[in-house]
């Protein structure tokens, strides 16, 4: 699944790469969270633009959000049938983009976080689904979930879903929704190929959504992590080196 993520790049490079018209002003974010506005790319007659959406969909046929799930994510392999989600992918596809995200790893008991990204350090784009929902008093909110699929390859290692990211090539190809025709769209739906991602464990500290900053995507040692898990570190008893001679023969650097 996909519960946190960031957005890093200047928003002048994510307009590059993602080619909308618009040019919004936006910090960057570490610890972007459920319910909490964020960027969107979407096609409206032909061109693309950058908009802001609640992350948690809510279905237009929803009488009373507050009695309704949070739904952060749709599952590939059945957002066609799910009734959440079934007219949304097939009308309203988007883009979100963001640097890298999180996900939570359980071993020994525990569970540590992850900070995910991309090797090449480019920004790239969940797969997303969109939906405007209106209130009885025609108050209108948009919204989005992240498509997640099975993960495949190392990153299953750290957990079996995995958010669907588009490549850059194929964000024509996912945006188009002129028609109801779905397959060329699905056929985009796969996990990353392994090698593409890259990850390292971090602080606990993302945990917080209160937490927002460039600490948090820092990797994190064992013996820092040991500390946050308040237990003692066990450190490893070093073999005695032997002395070393006047001229061993090995130059020095120092």
């Amino acid at each position: 699944m996909c519960g946190r993520f960031v957005i890093t790049s200047p928003p002048a490079a994510i307009r590059q790469a993602f080619g909308y018209l618009d040019q919004p002003n936006f910090p960057p974010r570490y610890n972007i969270a459920p319910t909490q506005p964020i960027p969107v790319v979407i096609i409206q007659n032909g061109v693309r633009h950058f908009r802001l959406m609640r992350w948690g969909f809510w279905p237009a046929w929803v009488k009373d959000p507050r009695t309704f799930a949070l739904l952060i994510n749709a599952r590939a392999e059945t957002v066609l049938d799910k009734p959440a989600f079934k007219n949304a992918i097939r009308r309203r596809r988007c883009l979100i983009p963001a640097d890298g995200y999180y996900e939570w790893s359980r071993s020994e008991a525990r569970k540590r976080p992850y900070f995910i990204h991309p090797r090449d350090g480019r920004p790239f784009g969940f797969a997303g689904v969109a939906e405007t929902w209106i209130g009885p008093n025609g108050e209108e909110l948009d919204t989005v979930a992240i498509v997640t699929m099975a993960a495949g390859g190392g990153l299953a290692e750290l957990h079996h879903r995995v958010p669907v990211t588009i490549g850059t090539d194929d964000f024509e190809r996912w945006l188009d929704c002129r028609n109801d025709e779905v397959d060329a769209a699905m056929a985009l739906l796969a996990p990353p190929h392994d090698g593409e991602f890259v990850w390292h464990e971090v602080s606990t500290r993302v945990n917080r959504t209160a937490n927002d900053d460039a600490q948090l995507i820092l990797p994190i040692t064992a013996e820092e992590a040991a500390a946050e898990e308040g237990k003692p570190v066990k450190s490893a008893r070093k073999k005695p080196e032997p002395a070393a001679s006047e001229d061993s023969g090995q130059g020095s650097l120092f």
